[in-house]
């Protein structure tokens, strides 16, 4: 997950977590607020009630009815007077209560203030209700309101915080794009600091170019020594090459000092082509080759053939290309022929006698891919995942095996950008594919 959408999310639940506990302590608390003020409002009635009665209205209210009810239509609230046995010493008594009462064959829950008075030295007891309905429809309001607040927090905290983590972090992603993903070669580095006002942001940009700055005089470094080391070993090589082959003009020499030469010479062409491949893979890996032709995929199939051609009519093999497309691309000519023709030399080397091998072309995924199969020895499963290891050499009975021709064909597939699949099996044969990007 992108740090752009870990920091939203996080700020996201974290102002969600805040709201909703808010959101709950109002909710609590509204009953409490809600009926606090309830009575408070039934007081106030009460003593607005208590002033405006006169004599006569409270004698013709009691003698007519005995008790004076009244409510409004929805029977939200209803008031009870009666008269109540007059004792002086007793203190007038006033509490709130909650009950459930029936007016006119409904029944409510009310919240009730009792509370006794007098007049003109008689006794009564008022009785003030008013229906809870009214806080429940309130808190159910509030529930509704604070649940929508809630989701429409969250959906714009989420977009804003989207918004502003793409802007905080947009130096970050230009460091990574521009400094990394699209560096190939360190001497080429872009050292032009990144835009940015975050500190943080400048610290990780200076580090990554003081980095690159080491790494590019290391890769400086590298190139010198495998020149000097390469032009050192090889010299000495050819020298001593040169006077094994003078010793074998000698008409002295006896056949077995002319055998331990020949095994002299073979083991120096041994050396030689080893310290050939190692540099031609090291050149490739350093970049200090260019991509300056159209290969033409099957024009250079071709040359292959005609150039092994000999060593299949050795082996008795068949050897089939089936390519659908004529597809070219940009690269080096001569690097490419040299992953061409060290899978199918490897592919010829390994196969029984009057086998096959088989090159033709699919779509995967919508890349092109050239696919070399050869009826072979094959390899196992093991083998096959350090097949590309150098000096892995799996077929311990061919000599003339360095174990670095499927190392450079990595090498030179990564610098065309290609990728290697191989599918194997012992005792049925193997299978290379090269992938190709898009176009």
């Amino acid at each position: 997950m992108k740090l752009q959408l870990k920091l939203a999310l996080y700020n996201t639940l974290t102002k969600v977590a805040i709201i909703t506990f808010m959101g709950i302590l109002i909710l609590v608390s509204i009953n409490r607020i809600s009926v606090n003020h309830m009575r408070q409002r039934l007081i106030q009635k009460k003593n607005k009630l208590v002033t405006n009665l006169s004599s006569a209205a409270i004698n013709d209210l009691l003698t007519q009815q005995k008790i004076f009810t009244d409510y409004n239509l929805l029977k939200e609230e209803y008031i009870i007077l009666k008269e109540v046995k007059n004792n002086h010493k007793e203190k007038l008594k006033q509490h709130f209560s909650q009950e459930t009462r029936e007016i006119e064959g409904s029944q409510e829950e009310y919240q009730i203030l009792s509370a006794e008075f007098k007049y003109h030295g008689k006794r009564y007891l008022l009785e003030l209700g008013q229906t809870m309905s009214t806080v429940g429809q309130l808190e159910h309001t509030i529930s509704v309101f604070t649940f929508f607040i809630l989701l429409a927090a969250v959906v714009l905290t989420l977009l804003t915080d989207l918004a502003f983590s793409k802007f905080l972090l947009a130096p970050f992603y230009q460091i990574i794009d521009q400094k990394l993903n699209k560096v190939n070669d360190p001497i080429s580095f872009n050292y032009e600091p990144i835009k940015t006002t975050t500190d943080d942001f400048r610290i990780l940009d200076q580090s990554i170019s003081t980095l690159m700055n080491k790494i590019a005089d290391l890769f400086l470094t590298e190139k010198e020594f495998i020149a000097n080391v390469s032009h050192e070993l090889l010299t000495p090589i050819s020298i001593l090459n040169t006077r094994l082959e003078n010793l074998l003009n000698d008409e002295k020499l006896s056949v077995e000092g002319e055998n331990k030469i020949f095994a002299c010479l073979k083991t120096l062409n041994r050396l030689k082509s080893i310290i050939n491949s190692l540099l031609l893979i090291s050149k490739v890996e350093n970049n200090q080759y260019k991509k300056p032709d159209n290969i033409v995929l099957k024009e250079m199939i071709q040359e292959v053939y005609e150039e092994l051609e000999h060593r299949l009519v050795m082996m008795n093999l068949t050897f089939t290309i089936n390519l659908s497309a004529s597809y070219v691309f940009k690269g080096n000519k001569s690097l490419f022929h040299t992953l061409l023709m060290n899978i199918v030399n490897n592919a010829i080397k390994y196969n029984r006698p009057a086998g096959s091998v088989s090159i033709y072309d699919t779509f995967i995924d919508a890349n092109y891919t050239l696919i070399i199969e050869d009826t072979g020895q094959g390899m196992e499963v093991s083998q096959v995942s350090h097949a590309f290891q150098r000096f892995e050499k799996f077929q311990s009975e061919k000599e003339d095996s360095y174990g670095l021709g499927l190392s450079i064909v990595k090498s030179i597939a990564a610098f065309h950008e290609l990728d290697l699949e191989i599918e194997s099996e012992i005792g049925q044969g193997t299978r290379v594919s090269i992938i190709f990007p898009k176009k």
